[in-house]
């Protein structure tokens, strides 16, 4: 795990300095060593920096950028099955000086090209210069774990694991993009491959850019796509054989991402996915896993008594965090500069402080992200299962005309219900999926912030939709399930541009590595295709998951609601953050900015402040960008 950053500048206007300017930047990525390498050629300078955060082969030899033949490369992730790969190079005469997966890449890629990456299991985000061909490979991992921005604009092409690379560029012009505002103030965060900057994208998932230096100009291609999987057939397969299946798939994963020269640990809340994790890493081991959870008793989140009872059921050496309400909330000032991009998941902050304790003791730690988005976990699959069908049943004359009247009758001149909490959101979001209860309506409705009505007044300026995964028309109608379908958007959105970006984000700020062996892409090519049934089983969520923890964790240890990260956003922005709401949202600076209507926010504060608490996540949003604009607009 490490930071990476260049470029390519046709006009010549780059240097050594600059890059060891933009490198430095991201030296929180990789504390351990550095290395820069200055290119010039015929047409353009190159640059390649490197932030080292020593993993694998702790020794020189695994340095970067590195180079074989005619190949130079700087890498951030992991390629966990590269002593498999290496084996396989070396039966066709390949020879090594180290011991690292980043030379293992090199000669992968220069006996097979881009078909190397078929064989990567990890995680990845690299960029590979070929000095024959004159071509720049960057390469981003299929899940989308590991991230990769770059920028394109008058002859300066830009790459780097953060953003805030960019800024030490002198030619980098920071222009911000009001269509991915937009989105952000939806979503609360920029959709991928949408940037905040104009001139700026991330790479998709599964995806490769060419750039030819002869042609200065650039191609993007897919290698992989989550709907290839989930275009395919049902398994005919029993339950019971697809959970020996599934837990082999798991083993593997979780086992291969042990591999390190430096201790590993494994975050462990206490929920099934965590506790899958732990289980199957603890059975076969004698020395204890190291295993962390974090503990804020002063805003309700503790799962701490959780997570020690199961760790103490699985015999891990537990450690437990607990912090205070302050700490959580001096975190908060803190955040635009790591999360440079607008980033609205409160979540980040209890993240981010259990990866500052788990940096205490491992320099590795195993999450468990992306088993809600495979295993069918999130709560908005409860609402499609059990709603979504019965209000398509419901006739098109009865719902259009229920809607109607909704239109006609605002939630504020409703008695008693008016003062329910959320009875305003929740009363929108109905009368939506009254007049459209398909899908993807429904997705949209779960997961906006913002509907397009309320975007148009809150932005000053006209905008238009971004095109992203929400809108995705991939799932094919042979193979179409709500449930199917809800979880492949997940997997391409929520998941990457919301909980993978918190966790690197919040692990690179204390210079740990964070590893997802639930984003093993073997384990969704997999799951999508067992049967809905499997893994949704008469509203239990996460069915087949589950199965296999009861192997190793008594049931009636495991059932409890799920609590997750949750923040008292609500409560914060009331009392304790109301001076920034006021600093942050005041009349003069947004109208200076002229981004929002003043009018609008104004009104959504005073909203909020006379009493509807439901706008508290449009005030948390509005005051993330705020933050993030201040921080990196001035």
């Amino acid at each position: 795990m490490c930071g990476i950053s260049g470029f390519i500048d046709f006009n010549q206007s780059s240097s050594l300095q600059v890059l060891q300017s933009m490198t430095d930047s991201l030296s929180h990525r990789g504390p351990d060593g550095s290395g820069y390498e200055f290119i010039h050629n015929s047409v353009c300078q190159i640059g390649l920096g490197h932030r080292r955060l020593s993993i694998i082969d702790l020794s020189e030899t695994g340095k970067q950028p590195m180079s074989y033949e005619n190949f130079w490369i700087t890498f951030n992730g992991e390629i966990y099955n590269y002593h498999e790969i290496k084996k396989e190079l070396f039966d066709l005469n390949h020879q090594f000086i180290g011991h690292s997966d980043t030379e293992v890449i090199l000669h992968a890629f220069a006996e097979w090209g881009m078909a190397c990456v078929e064989k990567f299991i990890g995680m990845f985000a690299l960029i590979i210069y070929d000095s024959k061909s004159e071509t720049l490979h960057c390469v981003r991992d299929r899940a989308g774990i590991k991230p990769f921005f770059y920028y394109w604009k008058d002859g300066l092409f830009l790459f780097a694991s953060e953003l805030k690379a960019f800024h030490h560029h002198p030619q980098f012009k920071k222009e911000i993009n009001l269509e991915a505002v937009a989105a952000f103030m939806q979503f609360g965060n920029v959709p991928t491959s949408h940037c905040i900057f104009n001139h700026c994208f991330k790479l998709k998932p599964g995806h490769y850019l060419n750039f030819s230096l002869q042609t200065s100009d650039f191609s993007l291609h897919k290698y992989w796509d989550v709907y290839d999987s989930y275009n395919k057939p049902k398994l005919d397969i029993s339950f019971e054989e697809a959970k020996k299946e599934t837990e082999k798939v798991l083993q593997s994963a979780v086992d291969f991402r042990m591999v390190a020269d430096v201790p590993v640990g494994v975050f462990l809340s206490g929920g099934y996915d965590s506790a899958c994790v732990t289980a199957l890493l603890q059975k076969n081991r004698v020395e204890k896993l190291k295993t962390f959870t974090i503990a804020v008793p002063d805003v309700g989140l503790n799962e701490a008594p959780y997570a020690k009872e199961v760790a103490a059921y699985l015999g891990t050496e537990h450690h437990e965090y607990t912090c205070t309400q302050t700490q959580a909330l001096d975190l908060i000032s803190e955040l635009p500069y790591y999360y440079d991009e607008p980033f609205a998941d409160s979540s980040a902050i209890p993240t981010t402080l259990v990866c500052k304790m788990a940096k205490k003791q491992v320099t590795v730690a195993l999450s468990a992200d992306g088993g809600d988005e495979i295993f069918a976990g999130y709560n908005r699959y409860d609402y499609m299962m059990k709603f979504g069908k019965r209000l398509n049943q419901l006739p098109h004359f009865s719902r259009k005309t229920v809607a109607g009247l909704m239109d006609l009758i605002p939630a504020d001149s409703i008695p008693v219900l008016k003062k329910k909490y959320n009875f305003h959101n929740r009363y929108e979001k109905l009368k939506g999926l009254l007049k459209d209860p398909s899908p993807q309506n429904m997705m949209l409705n779960l997961s906006r912030q913002f509907d397009e009505k309320e975007l148009e007044l809150l932005m000053r300026h006209l905008t238009h939709t971004l095109k992203t995964a929400y809108l995705s028309h991939q799932l094919q109608s042979d193979f179409f399930s709500p449930l199917a379908y809800m979880m492949a958007i997940d997997y391409q959105t929520y998941l990457v541009d919301d909980i993978l970006q918190k966790v690197d984000r919040a692990s690179m700020t204390v210079s740990l590595e964070g590893r997802e062996p639930f984003l093993d892409h073997r384990l969704i090519e997999w799951a999508a295709q067992l049967p809905d049934s499997y893994k949704y089983h008469k509203g239990n969520k996460k069915h087949i998951l589950k199965e296999i923890v009861h192997q190793y964790i008594p049931k009636q240890m495991m059932e409890r609601p799920k609590m997750g990260f949750a923040i008292p956003i609500e409560h914060w922005l009331t009392y304790d953050l109301k001076d920034k709401v006021f600093y942050y949202l005041d009349e003069s600076k947004m109208a200076q900015q002229g981004i929002f209507n003043v009018d609008v926010v104004n009104r959504i504060k005073q909203q909020f402040y006379a009493g509807k608490k439901e706008l508290a996540l449009k005030i948390w949003y509005l005051l993330m960008f705020q933050m993030w604009y201040e921080k990196w607009m001035k």
